[in-house]
C-alpha cells in the first residue's frame, strides 16, 4: 500500500523509514511513531495553505483568509485530503485500534497526513509540498464556494433573533443513532418556542449548523 501511496502523489521516497515512520500511529508501541513529523507537518501545511490563499485571493483581508485556512487545516479538511490520497489504508495502527476503527478516526488520519507532509519537506523541502497540497486543494475545493465554507449560520441567524425576537435560537437533541465510530445527530431548532427546522449530521455541531441554515433562509424569506 505505501507502494500506492507514492504513486497516488507522484513523489517517492529516498529514504523508506522516514514514509515508515510517518505512517506508524503511536499505538503501535514501536521505537518510533510519526507524532513528531505530524508536529512539523502542522506547520508545513499552514504554511503552504496559507501562501496559496494568498495568491489566489489578492483581495480578501487577513480575516477571511484566516477563517478559510482554518477550515481547510481542520481534522475535517485534512481527512479529506488523507482519504483522497488512500492515506487511511497505509496507516500502521495496533490491532486494538485498528478493531476500534481507527482508519476511520479523522484525528489518525488529519496527523497522519501532516506527518506525511512533513517528512516529504525533510527530503525535498516546500517545492513538492507545495505541489501536492495545491493539487488535493484543486481537487478538494475549487469547485466550492469559499464563501459556504467559512459561513457560521449559527452565528448570522443568533444576529437576526435576537434583532427580531429579542431572543436567541434553542438547539434540541432529538435522537443520536448509530455505532460510536459512526453516530448521527438528530437536532431541532427553536425560536421563540416555535420550531424551525430539523437537521441530520455527523456531529452534534454540523447538524446545529444545518438546523440554523434552514431556520435562517426561512427567517430571510418572511
Amino acid at each position: 500500500m505505501l507502494q500506492k501511496l507514492q504513486d497516488t502523489i507522484s513523489y517517492h521516497f529516498k529514504d523508506a523509514s522516514l514514509l515508515e515512520c510517518a505512517m506508524t500511529h503511536k499505538s503501535c508501541k514501536k521505537p518510533f511513531n510519526n507524532e513528531r513529523l505530524e508536529f512539523l507537518g502542522d506547520a508545513v501545511v499552514d504554511l503552504v495553505i496559507g501562501e496559496y490563499l494568498f495568491e489566489r485571493f489578492p483581495h480578501y483581508q487577513e480575516g477571511k483568509l484566516s477563517k478559510i485556512r482554518a477550515s481547510i487545516v481542520s481534522e475535517e479538511g485534512l481527512t479529506k485530503f488523507a482519504k483522497e490520497i488512500g492515506l487511511d489504508q497505509c496507516i500502521f495502527l495496533s490491532p486494538a485500534e485498528e478493531s476500534n476503527h481507527g482508519r476511520e478516526k479523522p484525528s489518525i488520519l488529519a496527523d497522519a497526513f501532516e506527518a506525511l507532509m512533513g517528512a516529504i519537506f525533510l527530503e525535498e523541502g516546500l517545492i513538492v509540498v507545495k505541489r501536492i497540497i495545491n493539487q488535493l486543494i484543486k481537487i478538494t475545493y475549487d469547485h466550492i464556494n469559499f464563501e459556504l465554507i467559512i459561513s457560521d449560520y449559527k452565528t448570522s441567524l443568533q444576529e437576526v433573533t435576537q434583532a427580531r425576537f429579542g431572543v436567541i435560537p434553542e438547539y434540541i437533541l432529538i435522537q443520536e443513532t448509530g455505532p460510536d465510530h459512526q453516530k448521527s445527530f438528530e437536532m431541532a431548532i427553536k425560536i421563540a418556542q416555535k420550531e424551525y427546522a430539523r437537521a441530520i449530521g455527523s456531529s452534534k455541531k454540523q447538524a446545529q449548523q444545518e438546523c440554523a441554515k434552514l431556520a435562517y433562509e426561512i427567517l430571510q424569506a418572511q
